[in-house]
């Protein structure tokens, strides 16, 4: 509850607001807000109009919110059939047109809020209804027609690619609008509700499951593509598993997959999972199985951008390994690092302008670049540097391998651990994990060497370790310390770096 103090100079503030008339001014200003229409030009205004017009529906009264009948049925489809018909220009007019004229009712909301502030003193019960009419208010009117949408066949998938569109007019910066921003919002919180962890299934996917999920699971793989069928069935054979999460109201399509490896040890290079040619037939050999190495996890709908899977899939994954495999107990992912490469290509930049260069290696390593790249000291050398890295080439020479690993290995553990956005790790996987409650365990030269690979994070990998008993503190420092749970070998690079880049 407010304070009695403040409670009594919000209503004297509110007495001089309504002497002078400001009040009413302020709330018409509020109107005008909602009223306010982007300065780009609209194409088909009036159809777009007329269909809104008829299929949103307008708020009901906080008395009959609980009682009033749904809009009927081909309401909903009526605007999902008239949505996809449009191009994708004309989409963003429709969407900015439904958030602006169908959001919520500033003028009710300010109303509300006064109120709120002139019953402080009353009892209770008056406060809490108040402020629950204040609650409802807040609702945007479109928030209901998106509800009546998940109902009917198709609709929730709808949404999901609704948000998808959303996510892109923000993500490309077609439209600044706030009310498109906050159009997503209250999709993701829709989205949110819908697609918990309880109303999920855990599919276990096989050679044997449906033609059309294999097929998705081979479309939607985005960190080891799937070369072909017989590439496919490897890794849904032996000594591999496979699970996604799928929910009733999208049948058919996985959200987001997870691929697993089962091996004696640990993995410290993606070659030997996604390349090796077991026998599909052969029989598991349990005493083999010492491990789950996780390398792949793929959200599938660009929709769910936000909404909690990918966490709990691995959970329900490793309890799930543990009940197969009751002697499991080393749990692992087997990681890229993407954006390594460019990151490090602005530092290299950075330190050449700053004329800094030399700072990154050690005299003696920058000698062994200039050896083998037959460069002249100082910039050349830089520019040598730089340009190995963007093309790769390096991965030609056993000897240039050798003099880089080094070099890359500490840049790599620097960037992983000490490069942060907002407090928190700045490589995306990284944040992952580590929210999971994972240790940045170890850094794994040349683990994959294809030439993506190369060219995202210079062919190095990570392993996330899940030290199971230890992930919820591990988890609960991260997220509310920004501490990083790392290994020696890890934090050793990340000194080695820092006392060579005078850090």
């Amino acid at each position: 509850m407010i304070s009695r103090p403040a409670v009594w100079t919000a209503r004297t503030s509110v007495s001089c607001w309504r002497h002078r008339a400001a009040f009413h001014a302020a709330l018409e200003a509020s109107a005008a807000i909602s009223r306010r229409w982007s300065s780009a030009p609209v194409r088909g205004v009036s159809a777009m109009e007329d269909i809104l017009a008829r299929v949103v529906a307008p708020l009901p009264s906080y008395e009959t919110r609980d009682k009033s009948p749904p809009p009927p049925e081909p309401h909903s489809l009526e605007f999902m059939n008239f949505y996809r018909s449009l191009e994708k220009e004309d989409k963003v007019d429709f969407l900015l047109k439904l958030s602006q004229d169908y959001e919520v009712d500033h003028q009710s909301v300010a109303e509300l809020a006064v109120k709120l502030l002139d019953n402080q003193l009353r009892d209770l019960a008056t406060i809490l209804q108040v402020e629950d009419r204040l609650r409802y208010s807040l609702t945007p009117r479109y928030k209901h027609l998106f509800c009546h949408i998940s109902r009917v066949e198709g609709g929730v998938k709808f949404l999901v690619d609704l948000r998808a569109d959303v996510l892109e007019i923000i993500t490309s910066k077609v439209s600044e609008s706030p009310h498109i921003r906050d159009l997503n919002g209250t999709l993701r919180g829709l989205l949110s509700e819908w697609f918990s962890v309880g109303l999920l299934h855990l599919e276990r996917i096989t050679w044997q499951s449906p033609c059309e999920i294999l097929q998705k699971i081979s479309q939607y793989e985005a960190v080891h593509p799937v070369r072909n069928w017989t590439d496919l069935k490897r890794r849904v054979g032996p000594y591999r598993r496979c699970y996604a999460f799928t929910h009733a109201a999208m049948p058919g399509e996985p959200l987001v997959v997870l691929h697993v490896a089962l091996t004696e040890d640990i993995s410290d290079n993606i070659q030997s999972i996604v390349r090796e040619f077991a026998t599909f037939d052969s029989e598991e050999d349990v005493n083999k199985i010492n491990s789950a190495v996780f390398y792949s996890i793929s959200s599938t709908q660009a929709g769910l951008q936000g909404v909690e899977l990918g966490n709990y899939l691995i959970k329900k994954v490793v309890r799930e390994l543990q009940s197969e495999f009751p002697h499991m107990a080393q749990f692992s992912s087997l990681s890229p690092i993407p954006g390594f490469s460019s990151w490090l290509q602005g530092l290299l930049n950075q330190y050449r302008k700053e004329g800094r260069g030399f700072d990154l290696l050690s005299e003696q390593e920058w000698r062994e670049v200039e050896k083998a790249t037959d460069s002249s000291p100082g910039t050349q050398a830089t520019d040598s540097l730089r340009k190995l890295i963007s093309t790769g080439e390096w991965m030609r020479s056993d000897r240039l391998s050798s003099v880089l690993e080094p070099v890359l290995m500490r840049l790599c553990a620097w960037y992983l651990h000490g490069e942060k956005r907002r407090g928190y790790a700045l490589n995306p996987v990284a944040n992952f994990h580590l929210q999971n409650g994972a240790t940045m365990w170890r850094l794994n030269w040349r683990a994959d060497t294809s030439p993506r690979g190369v060219a995202n994070s210079c062919s190095i990998m990570v392993n996330y370790r899940y030290f199971l008993k230890e992930t919820p503190k591990n988890s609960a420092l991260y997220l509310q310390n920004k501490a990083i749970s790392a290994s020696e070998q890890v934090l050793g690079l990340v000194s080695q770096f820092q006392k060579n880049s005078k850090l």
